[in-house]
């Protein structure tokens, strides 16, 4: 397991799933003011990630061709497949949460507290990592994840007010 977070923390996916999980987040923030029902925000939030992995897919797609000014391989497209899937999966996560309101397991307003702060918690968590990964002290990665959680913070206080 080690292995593969490691290999994850060293890869370009870091910086998509993040990327993806902004996105996922502001959208359940939004949906929270005037909320459709537990399977409308899945689908949502899943349609959501599809289109925005296929506009990440069509951007990297195109700026491969005109960086490198030749075809993309299929060496190329999986590579763009990867950074594609990790945006999606950051996007569409906390459908998660949703479904399993659908199902009963707890209610539609816990799935969008699950939601919110776990977004938050992976912001905050990858500002931790990357910290600690560039030889940081844990206090000064603790500073840093808590300045990285601030963009989640900020969304979610942001969006409460003005509703």
């Amino acid at each position: 397991m080690r292995a593969v977070i490691a290999a994850h923390l060293g890869s370009r996916q870091v910086a998509r799933v993040l990327y993806g999980t902004i996105i996922g987040l502001a959208l359940v923030v939004a949906l929270e003011a005037h909320p459709p029902s537990s399977l409308a925000i899945t689908a949502s939030l899943l349609a959501t990630a599809i289109a925005v992995g296929l506009a990440e897919l069509y951007g990297e797609y195109v700026g491969a061709e005109t960086r490198t000014r030749t075809r993309v391989d299929r060496g190329q497209l999986g590579f763009i497949f990867d950074e594609v899937g990790a945006v999606a999966l950051g996007v569409g996560f906390p459908a998660v949460f949703f479904v399993l309101a659908a199902l009963g397991l707890w209610d539609r307003d816990a799935a969008f507290a699950l939601a919110k702060w776990s977004g938050l918690g992976l912001i905050t968590a990858y500002g931790f990592a990357a910290a600690r990964l560039t030889g940081a002290s844990v206090l000064t990665s603790i500073y840093r994840a808590g300045l990285a959680g601030l963009i989640a913070a900020f969304l979610i206080v942001l969006k409460s007010l003005l509703h």
